[in-house]
């Protein structure tokens, strides 16, 4: 019985992330909602009370997703800007291939206007990343000069701005393609020139899925 409740609390939340990516929050539908999650409206009902909730519930699994694969990354990977390069390439996957990870980031683009109640997600978001150029700039990996926390800010803004053109123009498909070349415009400016090589290697290889790792 737990197991059949987890699968249909499961169903509805991706019913309810697919419906929020493709109307927004605002025409999202609690009947588009069971239609796409395959459940009856009880059912629905038996595990969340509202669209609000549903909402909520979509935004914090994108949130776990992401930051459960970025902490696997980070202690996996011994250097930062490594790390950092591989956790862009994961958060681009995850926003292809899965629709919880789709629906929480229209959510949170949609309601993150200063003083929001997800505005905070970007602000850790640039504090991790911040963080993890700081690091790299102890391993030599950065440069001194680079100002760490405004380069969180500005990963964060190219990766948002990244993602949203890209799914404009193809639905997502070219992602990958648009997160290398958003490094190698970027590590020239950031990187030792004697590290650049191994660098933008990383940035050019295939992606890796981290999600059973």
């Amino acid at each position: 019985m737990q197991e059949r409740a987890a699968s249909t609390r499961q169903a509805v939340l991706e019913g309810a992330a697919t419906s929020f990516e493709k109307f927004g929050y605002g025409t999202a539908s609690l009947s588009t909602i069971i239609a796409y999650a395959g459940v009856s409206k009880g059912a629905m009902y038996f595990h969340f009370s509202s669209k609000e909730e549903l909402a909520q519930a979509v935004i914090d699994a994108q949130l776990t997703m992401a930051a459960t694969a970025t902490a696997v990354i980070v202690d996996r990977t011994p250097k930062a800007l490594d790390a950092l390069i591989l956790v862009t390439k994961e958060l681009g996957r995850q926003l292809q291939t899965e629709s919880i990870s789709r629906g929480g980031m229209r959510l949170t683009l949609e309601s993150a206007i200063a003083d929001g109640p997800h505005a905070g997600a970007f602000g850790e978001w640039i504090a991790k990343i911040g963080g993890l150029v700081a690091r790299a700039q102890t391993e030599g990996d950065v440069v001194d000069s680079v100002d760490a926390t405004a380069a969180g800010r500005y990963i964060v803004s190219l990766f948002t701005g990244v993602h949203t053109v890209s799914e404009m123009l193809t639905g997502r498909d070219d992602l990958q393609q648009r997160m290398t070349e958003m490094w190698q415009i970027l590590l020239p400016g950031m990187v030792p020139r004697r590290r650049l090589p191994r660098l933008v290697a990383l940035a050019e290889a295939p992606v890796i899925d981290w999600s059973d790792r």
